[in-house]
């Protein structure tokens, strides 16, 4: 199934990557309608693309894989039945403070991946890899929280991936986060304007 050919005689790709592709689209599609089923699609996407990764030797992103299947399941309940009536979390804003406290976590997670990458593995991308690892553990965590500015660092992350995997030649790929790109605004614009209907009505 991860056996490459040429899809429309244009990219390089293979029929794992198109399921993963376009399970990772409805995620997003669903996480844009603040639908809880999202995270269910989210976990199929990120197993299959753990083993797409693993083929590219694009290792960090292949065990981020992994932690966003944790951080799925964990979003799934926070949607479903977080918030103090249990009723499920609102869409909200971070503060001065939460700007801070990404950075540093973004910082200390690349510094540990990079570590991790350059002892461990055989990759050639070892900072732009750690760097997009951190990142994208730090936007999956405000999303689980339906923090808006998780859309802001997932259009600079994607855009970032794009490069990565025209690199790699994952070239579906980094059509798939292009796409992501754009989506990401979309959800941003919808998740503003959520919030600004529920201030609204406070």
């Amino acid at each position: 199934m991860n056996d490459t050919f040429l899809l429309l005689g244009l990219i390089n790709t293979s029929s794992l990557e198109i399921l993963s592709f376009t399970l990772a689209i409805a995620m997003v599609l669903l996480n844009i309608k603040q639908s809880p089923w999202a995270w269910l699609f989210a976990i199929a996407s990120a197993g299959l693309y753990a083993i797409v990764f693993y083929e590219a030797k694009i290792y960090g992103d292949m065990a981020l894989q992994f932690v966003f299947v944790a951080i799925s399941l964990w979003g799934w309940y926070q949607w479903l039945f977080g918030g103090g009536d249990r009723q499920g979390i609102a869409v909200s804003r971070l503060t001065t403070k939460g700007w801070l406290i990404v950075a540093a976590t973004w910082a200390l997670a690349y510094a540990i991946v990079a570590a991790i990458l350059q002892a461990f593995t055989d990759t050639d991308v070892v900072h732009i890899d750690a760097f997009l690892t951190a990142g994208s553990l730090v936007a999956q965590y405000l999303l689980t929280r339906k923090t808006i500015e998780n859309w802001h660092l997932w259009i600079g992350i994607d855009l970032l991936y794009i490069g990565l995997y025209l690199h790699k030649d994952l070239y579906l790929s980094a059509v798939l986060y292009g796409l992501f790109a754009i989506l990401a605004l979309v959800g941003l614009l919808a998740w503003k304007k959520s919030f600004a209907a529920k201030e609204s009505i406070i």
